[in-house]
């Protein structure tokens, strides 16, 4: 009886030892993969000039990494090598820096760069998200719920917009 509850023990020891390796390793290689990509594209773009999508991908792993003051101008630099380029799908890049300003709680520019991306792609999602979530924190309830509306058309099974849109009902109708 005593040697079965100490083999059921030890499996469940030696199980979550597994798990919490395995989960270590994953996130090792994912910083691993995201420090190499940091290192190749900032030694590219200090040498020569980059393309609109390798400064945005500089500028989306500095925005993963919080580090937003540098981001926010490679964003810039992105969407003034895409206008050089002709490249015509920029709203990814203002939702970028829309997210960057959002997190530096300047929600007012994030509004605007989320409009912008919404203008250039009307049926960009995660931008709707994102401008709801940025008229919520401006306590902007009535057009927050606007944008989760927007965002449960094109998205009905959206979950954040659902919980969102949800709750904002019951407030907007006080």
């Amino acid at each position: 009886m005593d040697s079965n509850l100490v083999v059921i023990y030890l499996s469940i020891f030696v199980s979550l030892l597994a798990f919490a390796g395995v989960s270590v390793f994953r996130q090792v290689f994912k910083t691993r993969k995201l420090e190499n990509s940091l290192g190749k594209l900032k030694n590219k773009l200090t040498k020569e000039k980059g393309t609109a999508q390798e400064y945005y991908e500089l500028a989306s792993i500095y925005s993963e990494k919080k580090v937003f003051s540098q981001a926010i101008p490679l964003f810039q630099k992105s969407l003034k090598a895409a206008e050089e380029e002709g490249e015509e799908s920029i709203a990814p890049i203002y939702n970028g820096l829309g997210y960057v300003y959002f997190a530096q709680e300047q929600y007012d520019l994030a509004i605007r760069h989320y409009k912008e991306a919404i203008k250039l792609n009307p049926d960009y999602v995660s931008a709707l998200n994102n401008l709801g979530h940025a008229y919520e924190k401006k306590k902007l309830n009535a057009q927050a719920l606007e944008m989760y509306e927007a965002t449960l058309k094109l998205s009905p099974n959206n979950p954040v917009a659902k919980r969102r849109a949800e709750s904002l009902r019951r407030l907007v109708s006080i």
